[in-house]
């Protein structure tokens, strides 16, 4: 089956605005038994039909109602990925509300304010180390929150809060209102309009409080059309369809992971697998081998690092056969990047000798063999890493947008790729580099309606003839692909007034596996310095092969071995870039990083400010 749901009714028509909870109410329609998303529970994979996800969606928006949760109100879901958070997601829509999401990362204060910034009414906590988050702190320190949901009840049951209520009473309460109030929902789904609010999601605020972008059901519905249905976009012009399986894993409150998972599903009937953990996503992806995969480089490195570990560990004879299926993989990469992505008559020929040699069985041990599309996105990555799944056969294309244009803005089509370029604008889209600073400008029906209670902060983010700033710098590589520069806030401007792009020179550094995490510094300093933070599991399995005793990340990180491993990755990465952009000294970080320490967003993204401020001393001592 490969049928789609392309055609909605107009806003105002009778039936509403086919919203991603009337898509999945279609869907239920047309094919009730097929299987829509599947989760593991006591290490056995459950299924879902439409019928049953739509049942379930269906109750849980008459649960929301009978907590008189009203048309255009806030609903906020603090929980990792699961069904129940698509389930709560979707019912809100249905009823007209709006959905926030937050990262299972975010600390308490992170909590109180993205709570009383959107003002939400119901709030649903996973478990006790969420609820904990809300009730460590005073009823009046969350003014509009009336009910706290909980998932899991283990350690919450012997809370006495009357805000608190489990789900399956939430479900009860939701099928009595059912039984009682016939049609309530889908009277309001027949009210729905494409200018409706339909989520906030907020932004990672690497310099600031985050900030909710307000997302529209048109907006959603430009979002599917463009970067799901549209032509060209996986190889062989196939267009995702219910035989495709996900692996969902990244926070449904990122908007990538939300189009490509839930919009995704509802657009084209694709199976959504939920992995148990972000720590169990490559046994996940080895157990599902999902045709269509989404990942934020962080992803991509670590399956890269993780190969390196498990070609090192090989026996003899194994490690003489990878050394000989690297070797084509990288011909094979080199090959493909120089030829748009497609093969060469001799890369093709290299591909059918190394597949079944060593390609399918290392795609099989990464969870990529049946991958027939894959991105990455959200963030600069390391071309490095792409030529390296390019080369095994994984058609990796690098795409760019952001939540404030629903990640519509460029792609890399296949047969079209540019490595080092985040791809070509898509079609009919408005798409610029506005003079003079050659920032990123888009206009099209996918720009957010702005931000939450911030009109200032939205003002400031459009000009004066209505694009939407995108606060990147960008340039064109052969008048067709768009090559990241950085972000403008990001640019360093050294005491010689020259301007460097610190991102290229931190990817690079990252593009090698024992490389984590990197920082350049020299704003207004006289010479380029970076702090340097090794990939634990990696570097130490290096180490331990060598003999090399260590305890804590801090001592490994120390090791004169590793220090000198590291000077020559920062060696190399020297001799891509010009004299003044090559790194004199740099400092290892003495610690993991981390969300909740503050040194990194929930995405994961450095903030650059926290960093000066909690390694200071180690700057300071490179100048």
């Amino acid at each position: 089956m490969t049928s789609t749901i392309d055609k909605r009714p107009a806003a105002g028509a009778a039936s509403g605005y086919l919203t991603v909870a009337a898509r999945v109410r279609e869907w239920a329609q047309r094919t009730p038994d097929g299987v829509v998303m599947r989760d593991k529970d006591y290490g056995i994979w459950q299924e879902w039909t439409w019928a049953q996800l739509w049942d379930e969606v269906l109750t849980a928006a008459h649960g929301l109602l009978a907590l008189d949760v009203e048309v255009q109100e806030v609903v906020s879901i603090h929980s990792e990925d699961r069904p129940e958070w698509v389930i709560l997601d979707l019912a809100t829509v249905a009823v007209r509300g709006i959905t926030t999401g937050l990262y299972p990362t975010n600390p308490t204060a992170e909590v109180e304010y993205l709570l009383n910034d959107s003002g939400a009414r119901v709030h649903l906590a996973e478990d006790q180390e969420q609820v904990d988050k809300v009730l460590e702190l005073a009823p009046g320190d969350f003014p509009n929150v009336a009910k706290i949901i909980y998932l899991e009840p283990r350690g919450v049951r012997s809370y006495d809060d009357p805000r608190l209520i489990y789900w399956a009473d939430l479900m009860e309460l939701g099928r009595q209102h059912r039984a009682a109030n016939q049609g309530a929902v889908e009277a309001l789904m027949a009210a729905a309009e494409a200018e409706d609010i339909m989520t906030l999601v907020y932004t990672s605020g690497t310099t600031g409080p985050p900030k909710g972008a307000m997302l529209t059901n048109a907006n959603a519905d430009f979002a599917m059309d463009k970067i799901i249905n549209i032509d060209g976009r996986i190889p062989g012009n196939i267009k995702p369809n219910p035989n495709d399986q996900i692996l969902t894993y990244l926070p449904l409150c990122h908007v990538a992971e939300r189009i490509f998972s839930t919009w995704t599903m509802v657009a084209s009937g694709t199976v959504l697998n939920f992995a148990e953990a972000i720590e169990t996503v490559q046994l996940n992806l080895r157990e599902v081998q999902p045709t269509l995969f989404f990942a934020v480089p962080r992803i991509w490195e670590r399956i890269h690092a993780g190969a390196a570990i498990k070609l090192s560990d090989a026996s003899w004879f194994k490690r003489q056969v990878a050394k000989v299926g690297m070797g084509l993989a990288n011909y094979i990469g080199k090959a493909r990047v120089a030829n748009g992505g497609d093969h060469t008559p001799a890369s093709r020929l290299a591909y059918y000798i190394g597949n079944p040699l060593f390609f399918r069985a290392l795609k099989e041990r990464l969870g990529l063999r049946r991958a027939r599309w894959t991105a990455s996105g959200a963030a600069p990555i390391a071309p490095e890493v792409l030529q390296f799944f390019m080369g095994l056969g994984v058609p990796v294309f690098e795409l760019y947008g952001m939540t404030e244009n629903v990640a519509v803005a460029t792609v890399n089509f296949d047969g079209r790729v540019k490595l080092g370029t985040v791809g070509e604008p898509y079609p009919d889209i408005g798409f610029r580099l506005a003079d003079g600073t050659n920032e990123i400008q888009t206009k099209h029906p996918g720009v957010f309606k702005g931000y939450w209670n911030k009109p200032e902060q939205t003002a400031e983010t459009f000009t004066d003839d209505g694009w939407l700033k995108t606060g990147d710098v960008g340039e064109w590589v052969d008048g067709t692909h768009i090559k990241i520069v950085d972000r403008m806030k990001d640019i360093i401007i050294t005491s010689g007034g020259k301007n460097i792009s610190p991102s290229e020179i931190e990817n690079s550094l990252k593009g090698s596996p024992f490389i984590k995490e990197a920082m350049v510094i020299g704003d207004g300093r006289k010479y380029v310095t970076a702090l340097v933070g090794i990939e634990l599991d990696v570097v130490g399995d290096w180490a331990t092969r060598r003999s090399i005793p260590f305890t804590t990340y801090r001592d490994l990180s120390e090791k004169p071995e590793v220090l000198e491993m590291v000077q020559k990755i920062v060696t190399d990465t020297n001799a891509k870039f010009a004299t003044v952009e090559q790194i004199k000294k740099f400092k290892m970080i003495p610690k993991e990083l981390d969300h909740e320490d503050g040194e990194l967003t929930a995405t994961q993204k450095l903030k650059r400010s926290s960093m000066m401020d909690m390694f200071g001393d180690l700057v300071e001592s490179m100048y």
